[in-house]
């Protein structure tokens, strides 16, 4: 897989919340408030009218990396 997949791949790759809770070390009910305040990334249905549901990984870092630059903007 040369780079320019790799970062589509990477782009695009579907995690569910299990490994969003480990990447921002929030709680399932934390990141489901956080949704519903339009403060965090939004879900993909991964089921038509199911209840699967993942989150796009890109977004996910997109928005740690926003926490970080907020942080580092405060000090």
């Amino acid at each position: 897989m040369n780079t320019t997949q790799y970062e589509d791949h990477h782009e695009k790759r579907l995690i569910r919340l299990r490994e969003v809770m480990e990447l921002t070390s929030l709680s399932k009910s934390y990141i489901y408030q956080l949704s519903a305040q339009g403060k965090f990334p939004k879900r993909v249905n991964l089921v038509k009218g199911g209840s699967s549901v993942a989150w796009l990984e890109s977004e996910v870092l997109a928005w740690i990396e926003e926490r970080l630059t907020e942080r580092n903007l405060n000090q």
